[in-house]
């Protein structure tokens, strides 16, 4: 096909034709593939398909944990012009049977320990895909490892189109369901060459670990795009990336490149284990994207360990980080500025691009933007716009050109007539020596104005008396009189996505359903 474009050819079969056939790919902690062997495992997937009579553009789901089968299975389909579609391993049975019956998918490979949640879902639908069964116990199902015992490792990759569908990542969505995401073949590269080498400067000899999981865009390109466009190698770990998990993969596998996001940075830093020696002494760079990195953990980050965290802002409709800091070029506080490749505008509620110092929605262009949702019109319209993708995230620009985020679009609110934004509220929380975590929404007082109210988790579970007095004052100080949270109160914990961004939406509903607090606090 003239123009013909796989995205496994440019990833993995370059690394063959370079020379680094034998060397590490990926590792988890009981099993490695090097280059030839992954390219022998996606052919063996690519023929196990198509023996299954799985066709070009048709959908696998991937519920598997983070382990060298995943990119084996992923790439293969693709090889195939099959769709993969890694799955979030976080979600519940009825979401899984949503995202089953909406992508169509022909089959499941889902890691043994998700399989019990997995079978809820299958129960809820009425023709369920072909299961297989990576990793351990199949139980009644197909185990992957022997269905492709008997297949051939000899596979012409599909001539796919670079603008062909290649895969799908589902977004996780504050409210609702979440939505197929479609990438074409040339999206992966195109994430490699802005941020991956650009601004990353990822080399040949980095060895990367991501405690954000593959089925994460970010992950995706942490832990699979990236190394493999230049022949590094990668670390997978199946497990939750506690801090403690963390610091042991640090201390062990001795990474360079380590991709975090801010809660994982912030709960690391907390721990008793949290010393200058821990870690990699190869740490030569970390990247936080997920939510925008408080600049209090990012400085306190930095001067424990030496090390930079490169915060960026990326988003699953656009692949990975559009605007970032840079090597050598941080400034915490800031998302940085565009990755080379993207634009980026800041537009009102009008349309019209704001003045530097103005909040605004920002709008990004690039080469990696998705395709579009699949069986969502309404919703494509709203969110693509021409060349423009909407990423529902306030910023405004400082003199510099730098980006500072300002809150989720749904999430401001106007405090006497002035924009509030609840991260810069966070921010200011969470320098407070008993505060952990912090999440602020909107609140009606009692002439049914909106005002400030934060939800905090203490360090040590600690705080005492005088603790709410002490941080109102203690924002009035740090970012205006105005912006201090009327009320306080005290969790054990915030509610999260998987990817670790917090749910304000949830506290909102929350706070909705109970009865209005006692009266503004003094």
């Amino acid at each position: 096909m003239p123009g013909a474009f796989n995205a496994t050819t440019e990833l993995l079969d370059r690394n063959l034709a370079a020379g680094r056939g034998d060397k590490v790919a990926f590792a988890d902690p009981g099993r490695s593939l090097t280059y030839g062997a992954l390219a022998f495992e996606t052919r063996r997937v690519a023929n196990l398909f198509a023996r299954l009579g799985i066709r070009r553009e048709e959908r696998v789901a991937l519920l598997m944990l983070d382990t060298v089968d995943l990119p084996a299975v992923f790439l293969g389909a693709i090889r195939a012009g099959i769709v993969p579609v890694p799955l979030n391993t976080l979600l519940t049975a009825d979401q899984y049977a949503y995202i089953l019956a909406d992508s169509r998918a022909r089959a499941v490979i889902v890691s043994a320990p998700l399989l019990p949640v997995l079978e809820q879902a299958l129960a809820k639908l009425a023709a369920p895909p072909v299961v297989l069964v990576e990793g351990g116990d199949a139980g009644a199902h197909t185990a992957l490892d022997a269905a492709l015992a008997g297949e051939s490792d000899g596979f012409d990759t599909l001539d796919t189109h670079p603008d062909e569908t290649s895969f799908w990542l589902y977004s996780s969505g504050s409210t609702g369901m979440p939505k197929g995401t479609r990438h074409v073949h040339t999206s992966l590269l195109a994430t490699a060459e802005t941020y991956g080498k650009t601004v990353l400067g990822i080399r040949e000899d980095d060895l990367c670990y991501s405690a954000a999981k593959l089925f994460f865009a970010y992950g995706l390109g942490n832990a699979l795009t990236f190394p493999m466009a230049v022949g590094a190698s990668t670390f997978l770990w199946p497990e939750r990336p506690t801090p403690a998990a963390v610091f042991r993969i640090l201390a062990e596998r001795q990474p360079t490149i380590f991709y975090g996001v801010p809660t994982l940075y912030a709960a690391m830093l907390g721990d008793a284990a949290s010393t200058a020696e821990a870690g990699s002494p190869r740490l030569r760079l970390c990247v936080s994207a997920g939510e925008a990195l408080p600049e209090p953990i990012g400085t306190a980050w930095t001067k424990r360990f030496g090390v930079e965290i490169l915060d960026g802002v990326g988003s699953t409709e656009m692949l990975h980080i559009y605007v970032s800091n840079a090597p050598g070029d941080v400034r915490y506080g800031a998302s940085g500025r565009p990755v080379p490749g993207y634009e980026v505008r800041l537009a009102d509620e009008a349309g019209a691009d704001v003045a530097d110092g103005e909040v605004g929605e920002m709008l990004v262009r690039g080469p990696s933007a998705a395709d579009g949702y699949w069986n969502q019109r309404d919703k494509s319209r709203r969110t693509f716009e021409g060349g423009w993708t909407r990423t529902g995230d306030k910023y405004l620009r400082d003199a510099d050109g730098r980006y500072v985020y300002c809150g989720r679009a749904d999430d401001m609110f106007k405090v006497s007539g002035v924009w509030v934004s609840p991260f810069e509220v966070e921010s200011a929380l969470i320098t407070h020596p008993a505060v952990l975590e912090a999440a602020v929404i909107p609140h009606a007082d009692a002439d049914g104005l909106l005002k400030p109210k934060a939800y905090v988790v203490l360090k040590n579970g600690g705080g005492g008396e005088g603790l709410h007095a002490s941080l109102r004052d203690h924002v009035k100080t740090a970012v205006g009189p105005w912006k201090y949270p009327r009320w306080v109160e005290v969790l054990d914990a915030l509610p999260k996505t998987a990817t670790g961004k917090i749910q304000r939406f949830k506290l909102r509903e929350m706070d909705a359903a109970r009865a209005a607090p006692a009266g503004e606090a003094p």
